[in-house]
């Protein structure tokens, strides 16, 4: 369907990257669709998105929709240019959908849409840029560092709040239907943010109310009630996050196909049985977290993943919840840093007692 590839931009595009007037005069407008997008998303042609990735030249990524870029507006803002695949199983409908989706959502945890293109060349998505990558990056350590696990429990809380507000504070109420860490973006800070709404559905949210569907997501993050049923409802949000819960507490992939219990959820349920929760913890974490708090956090990913989605907790339960299993930590660092202050504090005192001590008397000078 489409004609055009990144590494195949025309002359033309080239050409117009070169003119004086502004890369957002907007000189090959879209065509009509049947999309009706917030006046303040932007729209933009295929050749402005040559301009702003600089001919798609910095691959920053990839998802089920296509290959995402880095690019630089104007004004210097950087943006995330998400362009689509012609191998991609999701279509115009998906892209239609995530782009109605996102211009009726504003949340602190929710990747901001800037703009779309979608103008018989191409489609694409352009979002904030999100400096950190994605939490899955940083599981699997090819980010660069370790999450200590006072910032894992950070970015499920920004996480959960996103969730939330799409269940809760939306109307009408939205599922995403895709949680996992790559789809959690991070920013600066580690700010979370969730992104792709592809796959996200709204529904009526009375009485949680079903939602009859095909069953679409990751494999090892959909909910089993779902797939079995397929009715689907906000509750399988709630399973995908308790299986992203189990990768922060453990590192380990949801899915190990080579072994005795293939799934994250039976392999670390099952071991705890015998033994204490270091012994499913990432090691990375060099044993550096409070045992209560881990606890805490591995008490809710089996709440959230239980058979029965009605056993579930709402994201607000998980909110709270989690926001006690980082108060512990908090207190853990607290204690240890008062610990290491009061060491200092009693070496400088040693160090002042043994400063003042006198040394042999000396005769005064005639």
């Amino acid at each position: 369907m489409w004609k055009r590839h990144p590494g195949l931009v025309p002359e033309s595009g080239k050409k117009h990257l070169e003119e004086k007037h502004s890369l957002y005069d907007m000189p090959h407008p879209p065509q009509s669709h049947p999309l009706r997008a917030d006046p303040r998303i932007m729209a933009f042609s295929y050749t402005q998105l040559i301009g702003i990735t600089n001919n798609f030249a910095r691959n920053i990524g990839k998802g089920g929709f296509g290959v995402v870029f880095h690019g630089c507006l104007e004004n210097g803002k950087q943006v995330a240019v998400k362009l689509h695949s012609q191998s991609s199983p999701q279509g115009e409908k998906q892209f239609v959908a995530e782009v109605q989706n996102l211009t009726r959502i504003h949340h602190k945890n929710l990747v901001e849409l800037i703009g779309y293109c979608i103008d018989g060349v191409g489609l694409a998505l352009i979002y904030e840029y999100m400096a950190q990558g994605n939490l899955h990056d940083h599981l699997i350590g090819k980010a660069g560092r370790i999450l200590s696990w006072s910032e894992r429990l950070k970015i499920a809380i920004g996480a959960a709040e996103g969730l939330e507000y799409l269940h809760h504070k939306c109307l009408p109420p939205i599922i995403h239907r895709d949680v996992k860490p790559s789809n959690i973006l991070l920013g600066p800070d580690l700010e979370a943010k969730i992104a792709d709404f592809g796959l996200s559905k709204a529904y009526r949210g009375d009485n949680e109310t079903n939602v009859s569907t095909n069953v679409v997501g990751t494999p090892g993050y959909v909910d089993p009630e779902y797939h079995n049923t397929l009715q689907l409802t906000a509750k399988s949000d709630v399973y995908g996050f308790g299986v992203l819960l189990f990768e922060l507490l453990t590192g380990q992939f949801p899915l190990v196909p080579s072994s005795g219990k293939p799934h994250i959820v039976q392999r670390v349920t099952s071991k705890l049985v015998y033994t204490p929760i270091d012994a499913i913890m990432d090691p990375r974490l060099g044993g550096q977290f409070d045992a209560n708090s881990a606890w805490k956090v591995e008490e809710l990913a089996e709440q959230c993943t239980q058979a029965s989605g009605s056993r579930r907790p709402t994201m607000t339960k998980v909110i709270l919840e989690l926001k006690d299993s980082l108060e512990l930590e908090v207190g853990r660092l607290n204690s240890k840093l008062k610990h290491s202050e009061d060491i200092d504090t009693s070496l400088m005192s040693s160090f002042e007692i043994e400063g003042d001590t006198p040394g042999p008397s000396l005769p005064f000078a005639r």
